[in-house]
């Protein structure tokens, strides 16, 4: 715990499109925390061992689950990158972009990285699997291009990231977007899945005041 007394912890992964439509959520969650929570962010890697690009069949599903979110949350997406051949799945790369950028300026700044990254994939189809384009973007977000890269493609980064995937794991988190708080109780979840702000709102701010019952949440 640090010097406020509650933390507002956000697991999910760059390249997870349920994650990409809550991006709005998130923001007013952090604006709504500000100066009375520390908010965290934890990455959970969705699919860091995949080698293998999509086929039709999972390409047809891609295509169908990022229309149904859009039309859910009112996220732009682009398509195009699914009619590529060659693009892997593999959002350990996003992930540990994140962990840098978090290591480098804090969390405050990673979690806007991290949105950063997802609309990069989402609504330009930039490819955040691969290292070059996270550098770039990560020095089009203000952060300073040498000292990312070589933190970056570091062993440290790349054991923290896993360290991230472990942390979620103890937390039990089973799914993106997941929302946990902590505080003198210890960790109880807010969300797991996607949820409007308007849903989550009075809960969080029942847990602010104090007023949250733990069974309280919003789970889908």
């Amino acid at each position: 715990m640090t010097t406020l007394d509650k933390e507002l912890i956000y697991v999910g992964d760059p390249m997870c499109s349920w994650c990409y439509g809550f991006a709005p959520t998130k923001r007013k969650l952090e604006e709504q925390c500000a100066g009375r929570a520390v908010t965290s962010l934890v990455v959970g890697g969705l699919h860091t061992d995949w080698t293998e690009p999509q086929d039709a069949e999972r390409k047809k599903f891609l295509d169908e689950h990022w229309h149904e979110i859009g039309e859910r949350s009112g996220q732009p997406f682009k398509f195009d990158i699914l009619e590529r051949d060659d693009f892997v799945y593999n959002t350990e790369a996003s992930c540990r972009a994140a962990v840098t950028a978090r290591e480098i300026k804090g969390n405050a700044t990673a979690l806007n990285f991290f949105t950063h990254v997802q609309s990069a994939f989402y609504a330009e189809n930039q490819d955040v699997t691969e290292d070059e384009v996270l550098i770039d973007l990560a020095e089009g977000f203000g952060l300073d291009r040498g000292e990312f890269a070589t933190l970056f493609s570091s062993d440290e980064m790349k054991q923290q990231t896993q360290m991230d995937f472990q942390f979620a794991q103890r937390l039990g988190v089973s799914g993106f977007p997941t929302v946990v708080v902590n505080d003198k109780n210890g960790y109880a979840y807010l969300t797991v899945g996607y949820q409007p702000y308007e849903n989550l709102e009075p809960i969080i701010e029942a847990w602010l005041s104090n007023q949250l019952e733990r069974d309280q949440t919003a789970a889908e």
